[in-house]
């Protein structure tokens, strides 16, 4: 059966009896004539109706989203609408049939719906007739199909791993699927013991688009399950992985969307990216670093003490912007939420300084602080804590003030490798070190060697990519040496015991001709809400999950009897 937009925009149909199927868009009576929208998905057709049909009243009558069969002849619109592809054309319906009839809907069918989230995830299969959702879903089937095709050029083997799998003490929250006697599968949360386990069976070159299970609070883009891409690859270093994702997505981007990406992507370091943005997951769309203006406050008595036990005064400015009282009082909120607690926000034009830390600065120290800097003007925010937290909180006002603002970045695709992770923090909650990415994420080289007592220390060999302020993907050079794993998991405060039991049969594979290896995993939903520029990753996903993490839909989780 052929689209409408297939049928009507084929010129040898033109004065020629043709037939449509779809749902009713939209009905308009203008003096005698009913003008009938009538749509699938490929797009909509107008239906010229006179009142001499014999079935001009049953169409008026019809309630919209009912679905029809149009039969009628096609001809060209007096009154052409160039802004659908078949604004130049009409049907003059000869027979009218219905289909399925509809009830009236929960909300407008159309793009600009006055439905709210809930209820338009309440009626997910109406949500998904909008065109822009339809336009969603059609671009991540493209992109899908664009990412398959390219690394099938690349010789990539595409293989399917196990979606129930085995608990294991690391990693996120997982969803646990009980059997009987006390025995669990885990829902994997990435296909990465599997991948690692592919390249010791020989497939140097493997991927897959993944479904992937966590049990994280959830976030406008983060759902329980998601998808993501999944590449490993055998005999490479992080310098192969950046330039063959560059690669993948510089073609993907072009064929999918008609966008160039200029690479090579920008590369930044960790430690560098928390001092100039507070984040390590930077938006470089803007401007507005991070600086340190510790020594216009030395001399002031009030915090000079403070300054020589190590606390120091970061500063961020929003140049350009002069931020009227509604929206301070809002990033000021914001900061304290953060955990500010010595904020001066202040204002500077023409030489005019308003604001302070309750008078305690002199108004003269802001003024150098522009002077020195070089600013004109803007909106200026001073944080006085010890460095860690003041980038972190700069960080925060940094986003918060480009979101209220709805500051336009300078490029519409903001790539960044964050690079020179640490291979371990220190959890409070746990109070123990954990990794930063993964337990088989292996150390620099250099860092190895280090003694279990210093090995809390080392640096990892991985790697994230950054779009727009959004992580996208992460990755890294995985550990074969079976001493430095359990060196790993000494760090991590999991016994011998433990390990064998849960990681046992890869400690054991890697003892039989382990090639060095790493790979990266791509979240999908994440990079498609980005492409699409949409609010949320649930705009993206044909059936997602409500922002507790329900189906309102479905009306699941449930209870089950026995």
């Amino acid at each position: 059966m052929k689209s409408i937009i297939e049928t009507c925009t084929n010129n040898e149909n033109l004065n020629m009896p043709i037939m449509i199927f779809g749902w009713i868009k939209k009905t308009r009576k203008l003096g005698s004539i009913i003008f009938l929208d009538v749509y699938d998905i490929s797009g909509f057709v107008q239906v010229f109706v006179d009142e001499k049909n014999k079935f001009y009243n049953e169409i008026y009558s019809t309630p919209k989203e009912t679905l029809v069969s149009i039969k009628g002849t096609l001809k060209n619109r007096k009154s052409i609408n160039n802004e659908v592809p078949s604004g130049h054309v009409e049907i003059i319906l000869e027979s009218f049939n219905i289909i399925s009839l509809s009830k009236n809907t929960p909300f407008l069918i159309q793009d600009e719906t006055d439905g709210l989230e809930e209820i338009r995830l309440k009626y997910r299969y109406l949500d998904l007739r909008r065109s822009s959702m339809q336009k969603n879903i059609i671009l991540r089937s493209n992109l899908i199909q664009n990412i398959r095709e390219y690394l099938h050029r690349k010789e990539m083997i595409e293989i399917e791993t196990p979606i129930l799998t085995k608990p294991t003490v690391e990693g996120a929250n997982g969803y646990m699927v009980p059997l009987k006697d006390n025995l669990f599968f885990s829902l994997a949360q990435s296909p990465q013991i599997y991948k690692q386990l592919l390249m010791v069976s020989g497939f140097m070159k493997y991927f897959q688009i993944a479904k992937c299970f966590r049990d994280e609070n959830l976030r406008l883009d983060r759902q329980p399950e998601f998808t993501q891409l999944d590449i490993e690859l055998s005999l490479v270093n992080e310098e192969y992985i950046f330039n063959f994702v560059e690669g993948l997505l510089k073609n993907v981007f072009l064929k999918t969307i008609g966008v160039d990406l200029k690479t090579p992507f920008r590369r930044m370091n960790f430690d560098d990216a928390m001092e100039l943005y507070g984040n390590d997951k930077p938006n470089l769309g803007y401007g507005y670093e991070i600086f340190n203006c510790t020594r216009h406050f030395e001399n002031n008595t009030i915090f000079s003490d403070l300054i020589s036990k190590g606390k120091v005064f970061k500063a961020i400015l929003v140049n350009d912007f002069l931020i009227n009282n509604t929206d301070l009082k809002k990033i000021e909120k914001f900061a304290k939420d953060n955990g500010a607690k010595s904020l001066i926000s202040c204002v500077f034009d023409k030489k005019i300084v308003d604001g302070s830390l309750e008078g305690k600065v002199d108004d003269q120290i802001i003024k150098n602080i522009f002077d020195e800097n070089k600013f004109k003007s803007g909106t200026l925010f001073i944080d006085f804590n010890d460095g860690f937290t003041s980038n972190k909180i700069l960080g925060a006002i940094r986003n918060a003030t480009i979101d209220i603002l709805k500051i336009e970045p300078e490029a519409r695709f903001n790539f960044v490798w964050i690079v020179n992770w640490p291979l371990f923090e220190f959890s409070k909650e746990e109070n123990r070190y954990v990794s930063v990415h993964h337990p088989f994420t292996s150390p620099v080289e250099e860092d190895s060697g280090k003694s279990t007592k210093d090995f809390h220390e080392a640096r990892a060999r991985s790697y994230d990519i950054v779009l727009n302020g959004f992580e996208i993907g992460g990755g890294s050079i995985r550990i074969t040496n079976n001493e430095i794993q359990k060196k790993v998991f000494e760090v991590l405060k999991i016994n011998e015991d433990t390990y064998k039991k849960e990681f046992g049969f890869l400690l054991e594979a890697f003892e039989y001709g382990v090639p060095p290896h790493g790979g990266i995993a791509i979240g999908l939903d994440r990079l498609l809400m980005l492409i699409t520029n949409s609010n949320s990753i649930r705009d993206v996903i044909a059936f997602p999950k409500s922002s507790s993490g329900t189906d309102l839909m479905m009306n699941s989780p449930s209870k089950v009897t026995k």
